[in-house]
Order: structure tokens, then C-alpha cells, then sequence
């Protein structure tokens, strides 16, 4: 192996150890000249506010031109995927809810299907916790575009849209409470269907929801879609054609900018969404404007999903019937807020001690899974979500490794960024909307 700037090496007992460092600025920096190449090495981030979390961007300047753009990403590292070997499948749930805190219910849901498909269970999860899923799923996808759209605005200079998008996102935070328990990290998709049913006052929540929302992004449009600096901010800034995002893989808004209708939904499937009426939308310039305009149709588009998957909600059971899979998801809360109430645990430990082991062994220690592996894929807010799952027949999982559409579309910044104006970056990295949480996982 040869000698590597960026890792030092030694011997253990246990073999060779490489040391990783960050010398890459050391060397960048003492490439250049800044008095004769009138040139200037910049450190954007990772404390930047605009780099959307712990993102370091390293720019060559040239005035104020980048000559060359490269990301850095690992500050937020978690090792979520390698925590997930060390806990049985059930409560992996409650690891990659936190991957992209902005679209928890992605990361669930996505790996959900994964264990279900490793069961060979997929047909048996019941219509009422699939339509849930879609729901969750779509009312997420709209809290996440709010979310890009109110950062973003605030980047650009439009304060205003930070306060409110933030504002109706907090409406979707409280149904989610309502429903789940939690505003975020909901640990609520789970192998085999959800955790609880959805409350009858969270249907009335939503149902206003959905009468509020529209007028809300007439607002929103209103407030930046005429408005001269917002569109000189965005229009013919940061382009990324078609054939750039495939060469990298981009997915997602910023792939559908570009003029490619691909959205998973449509092209492969999943949860039933083949028998949801939604359209794709699409633009052709491939920039920064036009991201903001597939957002913003895309959100109208998950209030019509969300609409049908409220008119589907037909009474019936949330986990499937395999009692040696399906997590108890009867719970009624104690008259604390806190944990189960008596009246259940007494119900768990009245019916008959064979019952109570079954159940203690299933929250212990988890249900097996036969050996293989797979591969599934849900269209999150970013793009692609895809969850690798591999299991060796135990009650952990062997391996899971996560496709994330963040990490993936990150490396567009660069093609994004370079030849064009320093302030321009901020517009291209926001446009592509990474969270850095499922970046770096």
C-alpha cells in the first residue's frame, strides 16, 4: 500500500492503522499564490450558516469567479448504519428516523419495506397501515419542501418566507404529535405496519390542513414569484442539465428541473401509489428557478395524495397478523404521558403466561429474519432513498447501507458552483437541498 498525504499509518498489534486527517487544506492552500495568481483559497462552513448544517465547502476564488468548488462532508457523522448491526430489526426503527431528520417517516418507511421484503410479508401488511404510510409519507414531504423553501428564502434575502414556512410546517409538526407522539424521530413506520392508529382528531387536523395550505402557497408565490431579486437570485443560476444530473446521479427536484419526469412513485411503485391520481412535475431550465417551481408543484401535488389517502382510510387492523412479527401496536399511554397504562399492562399479563413470553421475547430480543438480502427504494423529498438490507438469519440485521439521495446529489456542487459568482453558491447548494444528518449518517 502506498504512503497517503492524507493518512498517516503505524503498526498495532492488530495490524496496520491508517490515520485520516484533513491535510487537504494544508495542500490546496500552499498551491496558490495569492499575490501573483490573484487568486484566494475560502473556507465556507462548517459553521456557515447558509451551508444548510455542517457542510465545509473549499473555494478557489478568482475575484469574486470560483475557479474550483470541493465539499467536505462528515462533521455530522452518526454511524447510524453500523449502530443498526447491534440492535435487533424492530428497533433499527428507531435509528434511521434520524438519518434525514427532515423526512423521518422516508427513513422508516424505506426500511420497513426492506425487512418486510427479507420476511417475505410485503402482501400481507394491511390496506389501512399502507394508506397510513402514503399519508405520513406525503404530509412529510410537504413539511420538508417548507422547510427548503423557508431557508432558502432566507438565504436569498427573502426573510419573510423563513417565518412563514416555518409557520405551516409547525401545523404538520402538531399532526404528527398527534398521531405519533413526537414532532420528529417518530420511530412510528415499522417492520410489518405502524406503531399506533391514526387518533380521530388528527383526521380533523388534517382535513384543515388542506383547506389552509393552498391559500398559503399563493401567498408564498406572491411573495417571491414576482419579485425581481428573487428571480434574478435564481433564474440562469446554478444550471444542471439533464445530462449532468444523470452522469451523477442526481435524483429527485433538482433531476426533475432539468426536464426528466422520474419520480419512484410512478416509475417503480411502492405503497400503492400506482392507484393514486398524481402528476410529476416537471420544468426544462435545469436552475435554481426552476427547483423552487417543482417544489412548489410538488407540494400541491401531496395535498391531492394526501386527500385520497384520507378518503381510503377504512377501519381495520395497522400490523400484520404474525403475532411473532407484529410489534404490539395496541398501547394506550399511562395517565402521566409517560409508558403504558396499567389497564394494558394487565391485559398483557392476564392473558396467559405462554402470551407474556411471547411478548417479552419479541421486545427483548426481536423476531428473525431468513438470510439474503435486498434492495428498496422510496422517492423521498430529495430523491432517491434507497435502504441495502443483508441478513444472516438472526435478529439484527448483518448490514444496512442507505442510498442517500443528499450525499449523492452533493457531489453536483461542484459542476454547479464553478465559473460562477461566490453568492451563487449559496443559491446552488440550497437548491439542492441537502440535510446533512442523512449525508453523512
Amino acid at each position: 500500500m502506498t504512503t497517503s498525504n492524507y493518512a498517516t499509518e503505524r503498526e498495532t498489534t492488530e495490524g496496520k492503522v491508517f490515520t485520516v486527517t484533513g491535510g487537504d487544506w494544508d495542500q490546496v492552500v500552499s498551491g496558490t499564490d495569492p499575490i501573483n495568481d490573484e487568486r484566494i483559497v475560502v473556507n465556507m462552513g462548517p459553521q456557515h450558516p447558509s451551508t444548510h448544517g455542517v457542510l465545509r465547502l473549499i473555494l478557489e476564488l478568482e475575484g469574486e469567479t470560483v475557479r474550483e468548488a470541493r465539499s467536505v462532508v462528515g462533521y455530522l457523522h452518526t454511524g447510524i448504519e453500523k449502530n443498526l448491526e447491534y440492535r435487533n430489526w424492530v428497533q433499527g426503527s428507531t435509528f434511521v428516523t434520524r438519518m434525514d431528520y427532515l423526512s423521518p417517516l422516508f427513513n422508516e418507511t424505506a426500511y420497513a419495506l426492506a425487512v418486510e421484503k427479507l420476511l417475505g410479508i410485503t402482501d400481507e401488511v394491511t390496506e389501512r397501515a399502507t394508506t397510513i404510510r402514503v399519508l405520513m409519507m406525503e404530509l412529510n414531504r410537504i413539511s420538508s419542501h417548507l422547510v427548503w423553501l423557508a431557508t432558502t428564502g432566507m438565504e436569498l434575502g427573502a426573510i419573510n418566507m423563513m417565518l412563514y414556512g416555518f409557520r405551516e410546517r409547525e401545523y404538520i409538526l402538531d399532526i404528527f404529535e398527534t398521531i405519533t407522539g413526537l414532532r420528529m424521530n417518530h420511530a412510528y413506520v415499522r417492520p410489518g405496519g405502524v406503531a399506533q392508529d391514526v387518533p380521530d382528531d388528527a383526521i380533523v387536523k388534517i382535513r384543515d390542513f388542506l383547506k389552509l395550505m393552498p391559500k398559503k402557497l399563493k401567498e408564498y408565490e406572491d411573495l417571491l414569484s414576482g419579485q425581481p431579486i428573487w428571480i434574478e437570485r435564481t433564474k440562469n443560476v446554478a444550471v444542471l442539465d439533464v445530462t449532468g444530473c444523470l452522469a451523477l446521479g442526481v435524483t429527485g427536484p433538482v433531476l426533475r428541473s432539468a426536464g426528466l419526469a422520474w419520480d419512484l412513485r410512478k416509475t417503480m411503485p411502492y405503497c400503492g401509489y400506482e392507484t393514486y391520481e398524481f402528476d410529476v412535475p416537471t420544468h426544462t431550465d435545469g436552475d435554481v428557478w426552476g427547483r423552487y417551481l417543482v417544489r412548489l408543484a410538488e407540494i400541491r401535488e401531496s395535498l391531492k395524495l394526501v386527500e385520497q389517502a384520507l378518503d381510503r382510510l377504512k377501519p381495520g387492523p395497522i400490523m400484520v397478523a404474525d403475532r411473532k412479527i407484529a410489534w404490539p401496536a395496541q398501547l394506550a399511554i399511562g395517565v402521566d404521558g409517560m409508558g403504558n397504562s396499567l389497564e394494558h399492562v394487565a391485559k398483557i399479563m392476564g392473558q396467559s403466561m405462554e402470551s407474556l413470553i411471547h411478548h417479552f421475547k419479541l421486545v427483548t430480543e426481536g423476531f428473525r429474519v431468513p438470510p439474503g438480502q435486498v434492495y428498496v427504494a422510496v422517492e423521498s423529498p430529495r430523491g432517491e432513498l434507497g435502504v441495502h438490507a443483508v441478513s444472516d438469519g438472526g435478529t439484527r440485521p448483518y448490514r444496512v447501507h442507505y442510498r442517500e439521495p443528499s450525499f449523492v446529489n452533493l457531489q453536483a456542487l461542484p459542476a454547479m458552483a464553478e465559473g460562477g459568482l461566490i453568492a451563487d453558491v449559496i443559491a446552488g447548494g440550497a437548491s439542492l437541498d441537502p440535510v446533512m444528518g442523512g449525508c453523512d449518517r
